[in-house]
């Protein structure tokens, strides 16, 4: 049983363990791809597949060819990412 207060410390627990893991760059939008998915270009040329963080998503924010935006990446799946902000 539960204590109160305690009911989410769990997850956010978990979300803190895995923003630690993550690798952040940056990277330029080079296509709009259905389902809020997008090509993003790395520094290094790399092209990933990259989707939009719930708070955007939430916020309505906007992107198009051409912005350039900072990634969260997994260091175990380098192909694809999270977009957390628009620089």
């Amino acid at each position: 049983m539960l204590q109160a207060g305690f009911e989410n410390f769990g997850a956010g627990l978990l979300s803190i363990m895995n923003t630690e893991k993550a690798l952040e760059l940056e990277g330029t939008i080079m296509s709009v791809l259905p389902g809020t998915m997008f090509r993003v270009a790395l520094a290094n040329e790399h092209l990933v597949l990259a989707h939009i963080s719930g708070k955007m998503r939430k916020r309505f924010i906007r992107l198009t060819i051409g912005d350039r935006v900072k990634l969260q990446m997994s260091p175990y799946d380098v192909d694809k990412a999270r977009i957390v902000y628009r620089l």
